[in-house]
């Protein structure tokens, strides 16, 4: 017979225990159930940028745009000059089709981490580079 004052030990994890699980999940490429972990990590420690910035990754690698794209706004507003969370929201609105809002956060990302080739590549595939940015026009 099972004792019922034992309980579950994931019911006793802490934020980091779970950011922990959630980031080695979206290392091992199951960013669907890393979702799941970290979406608890952040009702457990809401507004910590670690657990925000995860979440959003793995929102943004499950095909939740939306929801990834809501995240990586509430990371803004905890971290404003966080060049990731630019650029995740700026991933996750070209995603959903807002091309121009995008580029404004590929931008920022840039501005902010300007030797990320990531988010150069970014930029560039969404046809703002710098040069555009800026409001010159190659020739």
């Amino acid at each position: 017979m099972e004792d019922p004052t034992r309980q579950d030990p994931a019911e006793h994890e802490t934020a980091y225990d779970l950011l922990q699980r959630g980031t080695a999940l979206l290392d091992g490429r199951h960013h669907a159930q890393a979702a799941i972990v970290l979406a608890r990590a952040d009702r457990l420690e809401p507004g910590k940028g670690s657990i925000l910035e995860a979440l959003g990754r793995a929102y943004y690698n499950s095909g939740q745009a939306e929801r990834a794209a809501e995240t990586f706004e509430a990371l803004l507003e905890v971290d404003p000059s966080s060049h990731f969370g630019h650029y995740g929201l700026g991933q996750s609105l070209k995603r959903l089709g807002r091309r121009t809002e995008a580029g404004t956060h590929l931008r920022l990302a840039v501005a902010l981490s300007p030797g990320t080739r990531l988010y150069r590549d970014a930029l560039a595939r969404l046809g703002s580079g710098p040069a555009k940015a800026r409001g010159e026009e190659g020739t």
